[in-house]
């Protein structure tokens, strides 16, 4: 039984997934926007918001929080000073799924995630 246990495994083993997470996590900072499986868009969704939702604490705390799941300094960088601030008043919902069509190849859905 699968009670209790969250989130979908995409094929992946475990380290792949934060991996795959924390990738696309730095290329939605970085901009704005990317185009993704609807799967993938879903899974993403929490993992942005929670790092935006640390990093609106603004203190050096945060900024090693957030450091810790996005490799990239510019893109640390940006989310302390630009993102975080711009939602200080938004309590969630950082981000919006639009779905785009199937995938030619192999019929799969595809979707934009990008930050309101």
């Amino acid at each position: 039984m699968r009670h209790g246990k969250s989130g979908r495994k995409l094929n992946r083993n475990s380290s792949s997934r934060t991996a795959l997470a924390r990738a696309q996590a730095t290329a939605l900072l970085r901009e704005g926007r990317i185009q993704t499986t609807l799967t993938k868009a879903k899974e993403l969704r929490p993992f942005v918001e929670k790092l935006i939702t640390t990093a609106k604490g603004g203190d050096l705390h945060a900024r090693r929080l957030v450091a810790r799941d996005i490799h990239d300094i510019m893109v640390v960088r940006k989310v302390m000073d630009e993102v975080a601030p711009k939602y200080a008043e938004r309590p969630g919902g950082y981000t919006r799924i639009l779905r785009i069509g199937t995938r030619r190849g192999d019929g799969v859905t595809m979707a934009l995630i990008e930050l309101v």
